[in-house]
């Protein structure tokens, strides 16, 4: 549809409102701010796209010396230096291209040519000996490489976990289009044995520590969990359509334990509920990680399902609240906003990097949540506001309450016209910033919105188009998280049925003068990972340290020892230890450091 078609609709639609619910200055601005957002999109949509090709091998023409297939970061080389090719941002990248490509937006024989050389690059990556091992010992872990394609070997936060499900997902796209479209032997013998690496790196390893998104916690991830449980999910479904369902036997267990591990980044208590995007790192928690898991975990044919945080869902709702609010303060450029305006956005309140600033692609996020969000409501022809997104709809409307309210009712047109105002109200905010060639720097700053730190970052174009297409009603297919329940043994914040069973935790562990032994854990009553609050063992019978802990009955929990010492915190080593509670009665684990 064009973007002058949009329009007219939205202003007939507008024009409704105005006539039937009086909101005639809100309207007015509204549709004054539709237009300003498509005249932007219309001129930022070909300078993302040309931003995006510039940037990768071989002939892009800001990637000088780029192998062909490969993803720059950035042409920035000096502070910061951003010349690399980075598996997660690779893999972002190429699939939101081969969305573009497979869903016919860009057709061009030209962006099919550079697909199939991102599956060249990226099979040669993936044998290329790395700090983090070789192929069969962790070395898909290894984030980033030089842009020839060779090992990056200097100091870094590595490994990172998020790239095999991602570049697994981007994969799985191409090939499910070449097995519609009767190239089903390219995708077998070309595309599976990359797609399967990477998916048994992620089975075997999901459970194991990760420096997170933004390269600065060794912990679990909440952005990464989310990304591999979608990728084990659809790679079982491509496994079936190949025929190799046996060579995945593993998956469906492992995708179920990482559904249940998922839950446990909930953050229930205070006023403002929150998804934790880290187990580890002494910070609030709040983080750009969750609404970005959200969107790119999206599936249109799950509803609002909070299970997958899916972008409607209750908990991602509330969630997205806290994380704008946690911006209002901390950005000069925040002061004096109205409830409903946009707020700049970052990765986290108590980012320092480059000065801790917004980033283009945090703000875009947002927006293409709330698009993600509408594009649900409006093929169910309803939306639900629980007592956990109350505090979120009621941005919108002081005195809505929970219930379920049908497009045919005017709460749901107040609801849904006000939030895709607020959804447009972000892709403005960052027009605003955007210099006039349109060019998408990685950061713009906190006090005046100046572009700043790595220019032309490639992740940014690709952002600024994702929520493009989101907003113009992309239709996406299903990754398979309809109908996903947890096991009702899954540890939850929630504690199943409020039944709880002590249990006494002991290890055997060896310290210093000064030293000590604390423990922490996915569920509420183990501070839900927070190494900060960790509960300090007893050392009476040292060096067997013990502590009893009220748990939560038929619950999985996941859990790990802690060492402390003044400042310096250690975490014992991979994996997590893992228990089912009891029905009834006490329970003694009995464990030694590792």
């Amino acid at each position: 549809m064009s973007s002058f078609r949009r329009l007219l609709g939205f202003t007939m639609l507008l024009s409704w409102v105005v006539t039937t619910l009086g909101f005639v200055g809100v309207a007015q601005q509204v549709v004054a701010q539709t237009s300003s957002v498509d005249a932007y999109i219309a001129t930022e949509s070909p300078a993302a796209k040309a931003g995006v090709l510039a940037n990768i091998g071989p002939s892009g023409a800001k990637c000088q010396g780029a192998k062909a297939g490969v993803v720059i970061a950035s042409p920035s080389n000096t502070n910061p230096d951003y010349v690399f090719t980075w598996t997660r941002d690779s893999s972002l990248v190429f699939k939101m291209l081969i969305d573009q490509y497979t869903l016919a937006i860009d057709s061009s024989a030209s962006l099919r040519t550079l697909i199939d050389q991102f599956v060249a690059a990226e099979a040669s990556l993936q044998q290329t000996s790395n700090p983090s091992g070789l192929i069969s010992t962790g070395g898909l872990g290894e984030p980033k490489f030089n842009i020839d394609g060779s090992a990056f070997t200097g100091p870094w936060g590595r490994p990172q976990r998020d790239g095999p499900a991602l570049r697994a997902t981007a994969l799985i796209t191409y090939a499910n289009w070449l097995i519609k479209n009767s190239n089903t032997t390219f995708a077998e013998s070309t595309l599976w044995p990359i797609i399967k690496l990477d998916l048994d790196y992620v089975a075997i390893n999901w459970n194991l520590t990760t420096f997170d998104l933004w390269e600065e916690i060794d912990s679990s991830s909440f952005f990464t969990t989310a990304v591999q449980h979608r990728a084990l999910r659809e790679g079982i479904t491509l496994a079936n359509t190949l025929g190799v369902s046996s060579s995945v036997t593993a998956y469906p267990t492992q995708a179920d334990n990482i559904l249940c591990f998922l839950q446990s980044f909930w953050h229930p208590s205070g006023s403002m509920p929150f998804m934790t995007a880290n187990t580890g790192g002494g910070r609030s928690g709040i983080d750009a990680n969750t609404v970005l898991a959200s969107i790119h975990t999206f599936d249109p044919q799950a509803g609002c399902d909070s299970t997958t945080f899916q972008p409607c869902s209750d908990h991602a709702l509330a969630n997205l609240l806290a994380y704008t609010q946690a911006f209002r303060s901390v950005y000069s450029i925040n002061a004096n906003l109205a409830s409903t305006a946009a707020l700049a956005t970052g990765r986290y309140p108590e980012d320092v990097y480059m000065g801790g600033n917004p980033w283009y692609l945090a703000t875009f996020a947002v927006a293409e949540q709330l698009y993600d969000a509408l594009e649900v409501w409006n093929s169910q022809g309803s939306l639900q506001v629980t007592s956990l997104s109350q505090p979120f709809f009621a941005l919108f409307d002081s005195s809505i309450a929970p219930g379920t309210f049908a497009s045919s009712t005017s709460t749901f047109t107040t609801l849904t016209t006000a939030i895709k105002a607020y959804a447009d109200s972000y892709i403005a905010l960052a027009a605003k910033f955007t210099p006039s060639n349109g060019g998408l720097a990685e950061q713009y700053s906190r006090d005046d919105g100046s572009p700043l730190s790595a220019v032309d970052l490639t992740w940014s174009y690709a952002s600024a188009l994702t929520v493009f297409e989101a907003r113009s009603g992309t239709k996406f297919a299903s990754w398979g998280a309809k109908g996903l329940t947890v096991s009702s043994q899954c540890a939850t914040n929630a504690g199943g049925n409020g039944e709880t069973i002590p249990v006494t935790f002991n290890v055997d562990a060896t310290t210093v003068l000064g030293e000590n032994i604390y423990i922490a854990g996915s569920v509420n009553a183990l501070q839900d990972w927070d190494a900060d609050n960790a509960l300090l063992l007893s050392s009476a019978n040292y060096p067997i340290w013990s502590i009893t802990v009220n748990l939560p009955a038929n619950t999985i929990v996941q859990y790990k020892y802690i060492r402390k010492d003044g400042g310096s915190v250690t975490w014992e080593s991979d994996p997590n230890n893992q228990f089912t509670t009891n029905g009834s009665g006490a329970q003694t684990l009995n464990d030694s450091w590792r």
